[in-house]
């Protein structure tokens, strides 16, 4: 069924439309060879294209923070990347996400096809799986020797923690498997499903780190995990996020200190929760003129004996207690309400701004890894939802791309009808359009044109949106490029570089006329509605562009 590929074949090339090729571990990319340091450049087709250097030098990255993932040459050399199906490989084993009753149905779309009917019946045989645990099987057909099969967790908002720890187990149980069997080499796809509604880089953080704090420990019995992917959208996140875990070089490490997230788990790679966790100080230490207990005999009743020697015990007990003993550090209620004492003194400071009419300014500020989860949900939940309807109203949409090649995010304010719109829902459209540009340098186009006709959202909205949006987008937007600004707006983002963030509200760029804007992000790149136009010959004293109602097609107009 299988043919194998010639030696000679293209490193980590695609197999071909029949499925039918073996591709042995030499034909695939190592993550430590020096030949995948591509960083862009050159031929975009090229076998290597996909590995272009996802770190870029941050302005005030912290060299004296301890890596928590350092350099590890020898682990390195044991990862792999490729983009294709695992059971492709000749490997040890290879793993398959399925579900509880292992039934091909819900297995990866054609393991079985390829492994013949032998896998089907054997799974049969199994009894069934738990969420999080893994079973074995032969291979049959494939070119590995094992199938080793695991139930990935159903994703949930409210419980994120649980699910993330749920889908690290999945990879520890693969590999723990692998090692009571003898095998030494794995090939692992996303241990997700659509179906289950896991959002995919979150997804990607707990495998990869999961990976490598169990190589830490058993590295000497493993020598190969290849991460497969089968979609652009996989690989490009997986590029991403394999320099954090396993970076190649100093810089590397230095770079992966700022961009880790605050909780990269603990030493299985599990989630931390501070709730569960069990707080013990040491033992203080005694002093040496701690008094002992005489050991001079006395002339006492048989029956006090007891009662002597439990003095004595417990004057020794007492010399060794503190009175901080068994007691818990930065108890959770204790922060909680520390928490809240915050967010009471946060939104007092801000009453100058809610009286101004700028909205509900209030609430503390988020830490990274709180922005994280909180994008993460959103995210999580956009994606399991028809937004359509949002779609249809045309208020934020793709554009094409600026003057020097970033994408564009358009904005039109006129169609914002706040008195018929769903926000909840608006954000979640935002979130998930949002979604694809803020890995990358980007820009924004908003259109105020005759907006100042419709009710606005407050700033306190504008402000929590952002943190929804997540430090990505504040660290990769370049400009927002503000299309026929009213005095009321500049206020308004005043107001917002004031109270919510000065640094993104800072990359407001006003605009009076289209032609000012076709300088920064070309005509052809973008789709403008036909009232804008008006409106700006309205506003420039009728210089600007016409759209010929038939045609569609614009042209410059200048008055005689």
């Amino acid at each position: 069924m299988y043919r194998s590929v010639a030696t000679s074949a293209t490193r980590g090339g695609m197999p071909s439309d029949s499925g039918d090729v073996v591709v042995t571990l030499d034909q695939v990319p190592r993550w430590s060879d020096a030949d995948q340091r591509y960083y862009g450049g050159g031929d975009s087709s090229s076998p290597f294209s996909y590995f272009s250097d996802p770190l870029t030098s941050p302005s005030g990255a912290d060299s004296g923070v301890t890596s928590r993932f350092p350099v590890d040459h020898e682990i390195n050399s044991k990862i792999y990347l490729w983009r294709g199906n695992p059971w492709n490989l000749e490997v040890d084993a290879v793993v398959n996400s399925t579900n509880e009753s292992l039934d091909e149905a819900h297995s990866c779309p054609g393991l079985h096809a390829a492994a013949g009917p032998g896998l089907a019946e054997e799974c049969a045989s199994l009894g069934g799986c738990r969420t999080g645990m893994a079973k074995i099987t032969n291979a049959y057909d494939l070119p590995a020797r094992k199938v080793i099969h695991t139930v990935g967790p159903k994703y949930a908002v409210k419980y994120h923690t649980a699910a993330e720890n749920a889908l690290s187990h999945c990879y520890r149980s693969c590999l723990e498997l692998l090692i009571e069997n003898g095998l030494q080499s794995i090939a692992t796809g996303c241990i997700y499903t659509e179906a289950k509604n896991y959002p995919r880089e979150p997804a990607a953080h707990v495998a990869i780190r999961t990976v490598r704090r169990f190589l830490e420990k058993q590295k000497d019995k493993i020598t190969a995990v290849v991460f497969c992917t089968t979609t652009s959208s996989d690989t490009e996140i997986y590029k991403r996020l394999l320099p954090l875990y396993f970076p190649r070089d100093k810089h590397e490490e230095e770079i992966a200190v700022s961009k880790l997230p605050a909780d990269v788990g603990d030493e299985n790679g599990e989630t931390i929760i501070d709730e569960r966790k069990i707080r013990i100080k040491p033992l203080p230490a005694v002093s040496a003129s701690t008094p002992k207990p005489s050991t001079a005999s006395l002339d006492l009743p048989v029956s006090d004996v007891g009662l002597t020697l439990r003095r004595k015990n417990s004057f020794s007990l007492e010399s060794y207690l503190d009175p901080a003993f068994m007691s818990l550090i930065k108890d959770p209620d204790q922060r909680r309400k520390e928490q809240q004492e915050k967010a009471v003194q946060t939104q007092s400071g801000f009453n100058c701004a809610k009286l101004l009419g700028f909205g509900d300014l209030g609430g503390p500020p988020l830490s990274a890894a709180e922005e994280y989860s909180l994008h993460s949900r959103y995210l999580a939940k956009a994606n399991s939802l028809n937004l359509s309807d949002i779609a249809e109203m045309k208020i934020v949409y793709r554009g094409g791309v600026d003057s020097e090649g970033r994408p564009v995010m358009v904005v039109i304010g006129a169609h914002f009808l706040l008195r018929c719109l769903d926000l909840e829902r608006f954000v979640l459209y935002v979130i998930k359009e949002f979604e694809p540009l803020i890995q990358k340098p980007y820009s924004i186009v908003y259109i105020h044109s005759a907006a100042s006709l419709q009710v606005q959202p407050d700033l306190g909205w504008m402000k929590r949106l952002q943190q929804i949006l997540g430090r990505k987008h504040k660290r990769n937007l370049h400009a927002i490029y503000v299309l026929h600004p009213t005095l009321g707006l500049r206020t308004a983002v005043f107001a917002l570089q004031l109270f919510v963030d000065g640094e993104v509200w800072k990359k407001v760029v006003y605009v009076d006329r289209l032609l000012q804007l076709f300088r920064y992000v070309p005509r052809e790149q973008l789709t403008i509605p036909d009232f804008v136009f008006q409106h700006d010959l309205e506003v420039n004293g009728g210089k600007g562009f016409i759209v010929d109602p038939r045609t569609k097609y614009i042209y410059q107009r200048t008055p005689a």
